[in-house]
């Protein structure tokens, strides 16, 4: 991945040919390349010293949330206002859909307003994609469900590579509920077409079936899963997803399966820890560790969610900028 040029209203995005951003899944590896080099000029830019960009001056963003999201949200809204774009935010608990209106007549409603870029999170899995197919614009897949979160597993991406130089060859762990997880989902597509070993880690009742298939080596045991690892991502209860009771208890859970300094031990000794957040202190991860500078990246994955969805508008939008439609 290269840092050297500035990214410029002329750009060529031939490296990204599709429209939309739904998922990593079936993105070639030197689409996802391109993705991230993308995302590294933008991380080496100077918000304060450059100030608004007016790339996508006279273009509308619109963030269409149909589930909560603090971080997912405001980091695509500070990036669409980088880049001098207008930014729509709609609340669906003020909207339509809360009248009984259909995904589809959204559609139809939203085509009408002439966005350019659509963000889209959406608590079923596969909705995001069915509203690509009805509107006139591109669209970003803010998560979809337990599906997919591909500018999550982007931005976890170039966090590594940033920290640890490389995606190729390091052996990465995650770690937590990997069965409602879209981040999990797109960090194992994404890492695994870059080259690195992903190991998940998970009680019985967390842990998809058939997980293997996906090129993921499963583990049930936290010790023996973390054993020799470069990166440990933990991940976040969804309780919200969960239909009775997938684990004993909170102070259980965290005895077996809570990143502490006692289990990344069995990590390498300079292994980087990660969570996509937000963070449930003291389950997922001990408060201590997640504070650490030297061994925590959490930080640093806010930053780069900023970097990750400016390039995506920046891609995205390229077609309309230069004339050309997909």
């Amino acid at each position: 991945m290269s840092s050297s040029k500035t990214p410029t209203q002329n750009s060529a995005s031939g490296g990204y040919p599709h429209r939309h951003l739904l998922g990593i899944e079936g993105l070639s590896q030197s689409e996802i390349v391109f993705l991230l080099d993308e995302a590294a000029e933008y991380a080496d830019l100077d918000p304060h010293r450059h100030g608004r960009n007016a790339l996508l001056a006279g273009h509308t963003v619109i963030n269409l949330f149909f589930e909560n999201s603090t971080r997912t949200r405001t980091s695509f809204e500070l990036a669409a206002k980088r880049l001098g774009a207008d930014v729509i935010n709609m609340s669906v608990a003020w909207s339509s859909i809360k009248k009984g209106e259909t995904l589809i007549d959204t559609a139809m409603t939203l085509t009408a307003m002439h966005p350019d870029v659509l963000v889209v999170r959406h608590p079923d899995s596969g909705a995001v994609k069915l509203l690509s197919e009805k509107v006139d614009c591109a669209v970003i897949n803010g998560g979809d469900g337990a599906h997919e979160h591909p500018t999550q597993g982007l931005l976890d991406a170039l966090t590594i590579i940033r920290r640890l130089g490389k995606l190729e060859g390091l052996k990465v762990a995650v770690c937590g509920d990997i069965l409602h997880s879209r981040v999990a989902r797109s960090n194992i597509h994404l890492l695994t077409a870059m080259g690195a070993r992903v190991r998940v880690i998970a009680p019985p009742t967390l842990m998809p079936g058939r997980v293997e298939e996906l090129g993921v080596e499963a583990f049930t045991d936290m010790r023996e899963g973390l054993a020799g690892c470069d990166v440990v991502m933990m991940l976040r209860l969804q309780t919200e997803r969960m239909q009775g009771s997938y684990v004993p208890s909170i102070r259980e859970y965290f005895h077996f399966y809570g990143l502490d300094r006692e289990k990344l031990a069995h990590a390498k000794p300079d292994a980087l820890v990660m969570h996509p957040g937000p963070m449930n202190r003291g389950v997922e991860i001990d408060s201590e560790l997640a504070d650490d500078i030297d061994r925590s990246a959490i930080r640093e994955q806010v930053e780069m969610g900023v970097a990750v969805r400016m390039a995506c508008l920046d891609i995205l939008t390229r077609p309309l900028r230069t004339g050309r439609r997909r």
